[in-house]
């Protein structure tokens, strides 16, 4: 039985407010910190694009979208914490799981689920450590401590509780029964590795994580988007042999590498004199229009 006391905080909450082996560490480079993002970068900011960590709070605040704190059940003892945010339109709407950096769900990630809510999606944002966790459910994670936590995931725990939560995201009476998956840092490697897991799967788009085993591709059945920053030798060195094997088992694997971005860029926008936000600019859209070609829009 894992933590029943936190699953039962969680659900008392949820009444309130209505791959790789996961302790791999590869991200022990992946600094945590928010930089203040300066007027000029914020005034190059759009609407049409998800915050940046900086910004990520007031951009929730203002939303004129419907968000609310869920339970989700994941097992017999277990659950998971996620923030839904709903998109304004008259039809259904396709779903896509937002899987959160190593750093745990945070309210830069809610922004970006936000964003796909604003691009016309049912975002779900889980906290995948849920279980893990003590206190205030809904709080930011201290980034050490998300990070040690996130280390003792076990993988198969992981990904059955994204089909959960894109179970109940599908079953909701404003969703169809498509979804999509996108992540970032741990995320983006954890995204990935979900492709090779799941055959209900729609589409999978991986910000800046590293790709599984070429000999794991085998079972991939979902298109998947690959984008990163060209400044993230780490992450890209694992681009190619995954772009080899997936073209010989004839899947769909398209990858674009953003000159001077670094990794993270879409969280710190403000960084790498420029080359941040310009990625995210050519990035964001091609997220929007793959999920909308394979899920429906």
């Amino acid at each position: 039985m894992r933590h029943f006391l936190v699953l039962s905080a969680a659900l008392a909450l949820a009444g309130c407010y209505q791959q790789r082996s996961a302790a791999e560490d590869e991200h022990a480079d992946h600094a945590a910190a928010v930089t203040t993002t300066s007027e000029g970068a914020l005034a190059q900011q759009s609407s049409a694009l998800p915050p940046d960590a900086a910004g990520a709070t007031a951009r929730i605040q203002a939303s004129p979208r419907h968000g609310e704190w869920v339970v989700v059940k994941t097992g017999p003892t277990d659950s998971v914490m996620s923030w839904v945010v709903y998109p304004e339109r008259s039809t259904k709407a396709p779903v896509v799981i937002v899987v959160h950096e190593i750093f745990g769900l945070s309210n830069w990630v809610r922004g970006v689920a936000d964003q796909l809510a604003a691009d016309g999606f049912i975002a779900i944002a889980p906290d995948l450590l849920t279980m893990k966790r003590g206190g205030n459910l809904s709080s930011e994670w201290a980034s050490d401590s998300a990070r040690a936590a996130i280390r003792t995931l076990n993988a198969d725990d992981v990904h059955r509780d994204i089909s959960a939560v894109a179970k109940y995201g599908m079953g909701l009476p404003a969703a169809l029964p498509k979804y999509g998956v996108v992540g970032y840092c741990w995320g983006g490697s954890t995204v990935f590795e979900h492709a090779v897991r799941s055959p209900t799967l729609g589409a999978s788009v991986v910000y800046y994580g590293t790709s599984p085993a070429s000999e794991r591709l085998t079972s991939v059945q979902a298109p998947v988007l690959g984008l990163y920053g060209g400044e993230d030798a780490r992450v890209n060195a694992t681009i190619l042999p995954a772009d080899s094997a997936m073209k010989a088992l004839g899947k769909s694997y398209e990858h674009h590498e953003f000159p001077g971005a670094g990794h993270g860029f879409l969280r710190q926008q403000s960084g790498m004199n420029g080359a941040n936000l310009e990625a995210t600019k050519r990035a964001w859209p091609m997220t929007v229009a793959f999920f909308r070609k394979h899920l429906g829009n």
